[in-house]
């Protein structure tokens, strides 16, 4: 085994063939450069919207994507209560919650949850797209229901999807 730096970059000589040795990017936290990101969910379906703001969220959008730092951007939701929910989910799909006892089993269609809690309804599809360990990213994501949103000081930059 010969090793050379011939032409800048590092080759390993194993008998007449030689290769190539790439390195790896890793992300370190200190050099993440986070970004606000702005988002008009009007009209938009749901789980399509949703599924974006996942990958925006864990920073696989990026080319520095590493998977177990958080090298993720903040997205800011606004019109949640103008998505759109496709075919019949409204009156089929349902949010469970439990009390802790028994029979504390409770069901609410998606439309009367998305007229109560328009936002509370995309963070949890988002939530349920994101990994389950302590790279979950939930606090990088703010929904709201109306066009407003009090994040104009970290000057988010509109994002179309």
């Amino acid at each position: 085994i010969i090793v050379s730096a011939a032409s800048g970059g590092v080759a390993i000589r194993r008998g007449t063939r030689e290769m190539a040795v790439n390195s790896t990017y890793m992300a370190k936290k200190e050099q993440v450069e986070r970004k606000w990101f702005v988002v008009d969910a009007t009209d938009k379906v749901l789980g399509r919207l949703a599924a974006q703001v996942a990958m925006i969220l864990q920073g696989k959008n990026k080319p520095t994507y590493t998977p177990h730092v958080d090298t993720g951007d903040f997205v800011v939701v606004v019109n949640a209560d103008k998505i759109k929910i496709t075919g019949r989910k409204l009156e089929r799909k349902y949010v469970y919650r439990h009390s802790g006892y028994k029979g504390g089993l409770k069901a609410t269609s998606y439309g009367t949850f998305m007229e109560k809690y328009p936002d509370r309804l995309f963070e949890r599809v988002v939530k349920g797209m994101l990994p389950k360990n302590r790279l979950h990213f939930e606090k990088k994501l703010k929904v709201y229901a109306g066009p407003e949103h009090p994040h104009t000081a970290q000057k988010p930059e509109p994002l179309e999807i």
